[in-house]
């Protein structure tokens, strides 16, 4: 059984979780309705704004916040070619955030540039 110290972690973790996938998807909603297509350097743009976000930095202690920063052995180009996962099955959560938000504009009829993302 867990300890309460130990729900309320998970919890505030998930809470956690929920709210940088909520600001990730709207930072990506404005270039994907602008029809900006997901390139490199534009993900590392999402990222990082999503990550400096001073709200989410409200909510979350530095050191849950600091779950979701990119690992440096995740390296990935900073280039404006359009991004592509095809290779890869480890994203950090941002990444896979905005990237399904791109997948997910395609699927519902928004701009050709939203589906940037090659399989």
């Amino acid at each position: 059984m867990d300890s309460n110290g130990e729900n309320l972690n998970k919890k505030q973790f998930a809470r956690a979780v929920r709210d940088l996938e909520r600001i990730t998807r709207q930072i990506a909603a404005r270039y994907i309705e602008q029809g900006v297509p997901l390139t490199w350097r534009l993900l590392h743009a999402i990222e990082g704004e999503a990550v400096a976000d001073l709200g989410f930095a409200g909510r979350h202690e530095a050191a849950l916040r600091e779950l979701f920063a990119r690992p440096d052995e995740f390296k990935y180009p900073e280039t404006d070619d359009v991004v592509d996962f095809s290779s890869s099955d480890a994203l950090p959560a941002v990444f896979a955030f905005a990237v399904d938000a791109y997948e997910r504009a395609a699927q519902h009829g928004k701009p050709k540039l939203a589906l940037a993302v090659g399989h």
